[in-house]
């Protein structure tokens, strides 16, 4: 009769480390699953990634729930082996029953279903998915009551309990870094990736063409001399301004003017400009990326000048500078190409000054900060808290700089290398 009820026990005993496995490889999966894989999935008509994401909407119910659940076999099963230690060994049963129901937890019922459920999580996740949501339903008052402990124990001490950690551009960014660190994101991807999750957090005055490098024609020369201006000129779209170069009255484009020319059989003395010229588009220069693109999409329009809270020209935006943000610098057979990095020598850069901060650290894979400068001149300016001269040479971030050419007030070239990393 003794020996019948220890083999029950020991059966029973058996059962509950399965659940604690159960349980505790389902939490392991349910917390490693990709969510915009199962989001596909479940797209594609997949019942079981439908449960998934579902559970996974309410992480912390989800949590307590497979807790609450591994806690109680786990007790128990401890519960029924100390019983039959203690029947067998007498008081040196309690540590027995304590050093074997560790090991067998330890191994069979956390490290090896874990193991498992890491290599194969969306696998996994879905297998679980039915019978967890199951035990999350039947869980659920407790559960309830236990978070309404938990959360007012918190409140108590000051704890803040309220939303997430990380925004979701967060965490896109950092699963994008980790992935490129681990060799699945190749660069140019990464970058490309990274400059999506940036337009909301860039403005127009950070890739917008400064006013003192805008192309323009004054709109009181010939009109022979200003459509031949225009259509020897690398850009297809040139302000036109009258008397100061603050008075933008409207843009020229090529095409605009090749249709009239081709009108007028080629007689440039016939174009009206005031009928082929486009009404100027003036934006603030503060426009997040996002909404200027967005803009542009809705105005149909590739151009537009930004001003600042006073109305003053502050530089010139187009659709390719924002998306240049995205996928790098666009060329084409009519791009005037200034090479604003170029290397020098192995760790060993020429940098324009005027050449913006996120471009070189595309080019370089470098990581510095572009928060209060847009361009390296601007860098350098900003940590000397000075202007420099010709021969000075500054550290910080991790690199050197040294000044190799000034124009007036303006850092024109500058020679850049890298430190080596303290040890």
């Amino acid at each position: 009769m003794i020996e019948t009820w220890i083999l029950i026990s020991l059966g029973g005993i058996v059962l509950l480390l399965l659940f604690s496995a159960f349980f505790s490889g389902s939490e392991t999966s349910l917390t490693a699953v990709s969510r915009a894989r199962m989001l596909q999935l479940e797209k594609d008509g997949k019942p079981a990634a439908r449960r998934v994401n579902h559970l996974t909407e309410d992480r912390e119910r989800l949590i307590g729930a497979i807790l609450l659940g591994n806690n109680l076999v786990n007790i128990l099963a401890s519960s029924i082996a100390a019983a039959v230690f203690l029947r067998l060994f007498g008081e040196a049963g309690v540590a027995y029953a304590t050093l074997v129901m560790t090991m067998l937890v330890l191994i069979f019922a956390e490290v090896l279903p874990k193991t498992y459920a890491l290599s194969n999580p969306d696998r996994f996740a879905q297998a679980v998915s039915a019978p967890i949501s199951v035990f999350v339903l039947i869980f659920a008052p407790i559960v309830a009551a236990v978070q309404a402990i938990v959360r007012g124990t918190l409140r108590v001490f000051g704890a803040n309990v309220e939303g997430p950690v990380l925004s979701s551009h967060d965490e896109l960014r950092g699963h994008i870094d980790l992935h490129h660190q681990e060799g699945g994101v190749v660069k140019d991807d990464r970058d490309m990736l990274g400059g999506v999750l940036d337009l909301r957090e860039l403005t127009v005055d950070d890739v917008m063409v400064h006013r003192k490098n805008i192309t323009m024609i004054d709109a009181d020369l010939p009109v022979s001399d200003i459509i031949s201006s225009a259509l020897n000129s690398p850009h297809t779209r040139l302000p036109l301004f009258k008397g100061d170069s603050e008075n933008i009255i409207g843009v020229l484009h090529a095409r605009d003017l090749a249709r009239a020319l081709l009108k007028s059989g080629g007689d440039a003395g016939a174009i009206d400009l005031q009928k082929v010229m486009r009404e100027p588009w003036f934006v603030p220069e503060t426009t997040e990326l996002q909404d200027q693109l967005n803009a542009f999409r809705e105005k149909r329009e590739h151009f537009a000048l930004a001003v600042d809270e006073y109305g003053a020209l502050m530089g010139l935006v187009t659709l390719e500078d924002i998306l240049e943000e995205i996928v790098g610098e666009i060329e084409d057979e009519h791009d005037i190409v200034v090479e604003g990095v170029r290397m020098e020598e192995d760790g060993v850069w020429l940098i324009d000054g005027h050449t913006p901060i996120r471009d070189v650290n595309r080019a370089l894979d470098w990581d510095l900060p572009d928060e209060e400068a847009v361009t390296m001149a601007g860098l350098v300016i900003h940590e000397s808290q000075t202007i420099p001269e010709t021969g000075q040479v500054f550290s910080f971030h991790g690199v050197r700089f040294e000044i190799l050419e000034r124009r007036r007030n303006q850092i024109a070239l500058m020679r850049v290398t890298e430190l080596p990393e303290e040890a």
